[in-house]
């Protein structure tokens, strides 16, 4: 349903409203105007619900996709692995970067985080008091779940396990747990640019921001769902 929106949203359009420009067409040539108002109720009120339970997923998926197949410029980013993307969103908006905001003073970097094969760390660098932050937004819902930052989690060097509810594991000494509602999330970072002389280093530091394995020492059977 939502590749068929995403790849074909206008065709899809044009065909919903012909389709209903014919049954309006049809009833009211037939006098029949109450079964069209109580036909209009119903796909309104079942096609509310319908959106606003499906949108969350199909944007979501739709920035998967993106992430997955296309990447943020530099090709395809794999799951479970984070890319920095070295230019302002503004300087890429003219390549219609998929995160181009018209911003100036940040960085951005993203990925698709699936933890279901196992546990995954997130490791940030020493960032020395310099803004940054990573949100996590559930594949389901759309909400952001976790963040990791300077707001919520400061700017020293950290790690931090991310993991599926289920998981049976402990949490290796020194790092705090995130625990991944639905198996996977969208990842997008930021990093704060003070200005143009600025910008390598910033880049340096988003660079290391990145996805590894948990090491095996610290795995211990892996819960399973119900």
């Amino acid at each position: 349903m939502n590749r068929l929106i995403l790849k074909h949203g206008r065709p899809v359009t044009v065909v919903i409203l012909a389709v209903f420009a014919w049954v309006v067409y049809t009833r009211i040539a037939g006098r029949g105007v109450i079964p069209l108002a109580t036909t209009a109720v119903i796909v309104w009120v079942l096609g509310t619900f319908a959106f606003i339970y499906f949108w969350p997923w199909i944007t979501v998926n739709g920035f998967r996709r993106i992430f997955v197949h296309h990447g943020l410029g530099g090709g395809p980013i794999p799951v479970n692995t984070l890319y920095a993307v070295p230019d302002s969103p503004s300087e890429a908006a003219s390549t219609s970067s998929v995160i181009a905001t018209g911003t100036d003073n940040l960085l951005y970097l993203g990925g698709w985080l699936d933890v279901k094969a196992g546990p995954r760390v997130l490791h940030v660098p020493e960032m020395n008091g310099r803004y940054y932050s990573v949100q996590f937004t559930d594949r389901a819902s759309g909400a952001n779940f976790a963040y990791v930052g300077k707001r919520t989690t400061g700017t020293a060097t950290g790690d931090f396990l991310l993991c599926e509810p289920e998981w049976t594991g402990d949490t290796p000494e020194g790092m705090t747990r995130i625990e991944v509602p639905h198996r996977a999330a969208l990842l997008v970072g930021r990093v704060f640019v003070a200005d143009e002389d600025d910008r390598r280093a910033a880049y340096a530091l988003a660079k290391q921001i990145q996805l590894t394995p948990l090491k095996p020492e610290h795995e211990r059977q892996r819960g399973r769902s119900a």
